[in-house]
């Protein structure tokens, strides 16, 4: 008999024991998920941002860079290799104990995974995804997560100087599930530490949370794109995301593929499509980049572009409606600096496009308020 215990709330999803073995058949039919309001947030530890999984204990079954794989895992029933099940997700060996009368784990056994954001921030919420391990999942879970500037080493982010805080205490999780935990913790952090107790496979790490930049780095840069999520910029709302998230549209780096993009479904009525961004802070941008990259036949017809100032200020436009072309990157020069603390790009009458961005630099008080927040959070 499976014991699943859900919670489905605007709060978490928590799971534990074993899921059924697989039977065939699509093996996400039996997965278990809930409701996760904190994965609204960009994920802080995607690869695309340039997270990485500096190092693991253990690795022995399958390696720790499949945590950060943006993609959900796979399952392929029929792939074994010469250690075993080949499973997509991080799974280390199962643990032993000292001696023949003592064979079981000790109860402080554990495995760890230490993981570089691809962009600090505060942390709003963390998903562990055991999807595929179904009876070789760990029993519990912890997370912790710490600052530390610059790019250390694995040895200098072990180092018994580094202060590591608890955001996720060990706690029961199930197999074959998005095992989601909410966090409260208001601070900066740069890398966070994955434990599995005692030992076992986790198919993905997703850290959502809202990206703090360094604003001494943003000033050396000159100007630099005010919108981009890896600067602070942040999808606030969009009035569809059918097929793919808005986020994308501020990841860094060109499209890829299609649906590396903003791609809406197809309209029916006399309305449009739009994104609405909060700025890395209060800017000031003249040269603006709108990419349809991949969007072949699904691109939006024209564009529009309006700034806010202030979360109560006029929506202004700054970039009149203007014919996009599919596949293709429109550089366009406004004709005078648009200031603000948002902006939306209206899309009509619908599809999709891949990137914004905004090129300017912060203001004088913009510049000032992001300085006494990155402050205030332990930057």
């Amino acid at each position: 008999m499976i014991t699943v215990t859900a919670q489905h709330s605007a709060q978490a999803a928590r799971f534990t024991g074993d899921a059924q073995p697989y039977g065939g058949g699509d093996p996400y039919a039996d997965y278990r998920t809930g409701d996760l309001p904190f994965t609204r947030y960009a994920n802080l530890a995607d690869r695309r941002l340039g997270a990485g999984a500096v190092a693991a204990n253990d690795e022995f079954f399958a390696q720790r860079e499949n945590l950060l794989v943006p993609e959900r895992a796979e399952f392929d029933p029929t792939a074994f290799g010469h250690k075993g099940k080949v499973m997509d997700g991080w799974e280390t060996r199962r643990r032993r104990g000292p001696a023949a009368g003592t064979p079981w784990p000790g109860e402080d056994d554990h495995d760890w995974a230490l993981i570089r954001l691809g962009a600090p921030g505060v942390i709003r919420g963390i998903v562990v995804d055991t999807a595929h391990f179904r009876g070789n999942h760990p029993q519990s879970v912890s997370v912790e997560a710490a600052t530390v500037p610059g790019s250390p080493s694995p040895e200098e982010l072990l180092a018994d100087d580094v202060k590591w805080t608890t955001l996720v205490p060990r706690t029961p999780v199930g197999g074959h599930a998005a095992n989601g935990f909410p966090v409260d913790t208001e601070q900066r952090f740069t890398h966070v530490r994955l434990k599995q107790h005692p030992d076992g496979g986790i198919a993905r790490l997703r850290v959502h949370g809202e990206v703090v930049p360094d604003p001494e780095w943003l000033a050396a840069r000159g100007a630099f794109d005010v919108v981009a999520l890896e600067n602070g910029g942040q999808v606030e709302d969009a009035s569809d995301r059918f097929y793919s998230p808005a986020t994308n549209t501020i990841q860094p780096g060109r499209s890829r593929k299609m649906d590396d993009g903003w791609e809406t479904r197809r309209r029916r009525d006399r309305g449009h499509d739009w994104i609405r961004y909060r700025l890395a802070e209060r800017s000031r941008f003249r040269a603006v980049e709108i990419d349809t990259a991949y969007l072949v036949g699904n691109a939006g017809g024209w564009a529009a572009l309006s700034v806010r100032d202030g979360e109560d200020g006029e929506w202004r436009e700054v970039l009149p409606r203007t014919r996009l072309q599919p596949d293709a990157n429109h550089r366009l020069v406004l004709p005078e600096d648009a200031v603000g603390t948002h902006a939306r790009v209206d899309v009509f009458p619908d599809g999709g496009i891949s990137r914004l961005r905004l090129f300017g630099s912060l203001t004088e008080d913009g510049a000032a308020r992001l300085t006494a927040r990155h402050q205030e959070l332990g930057g």
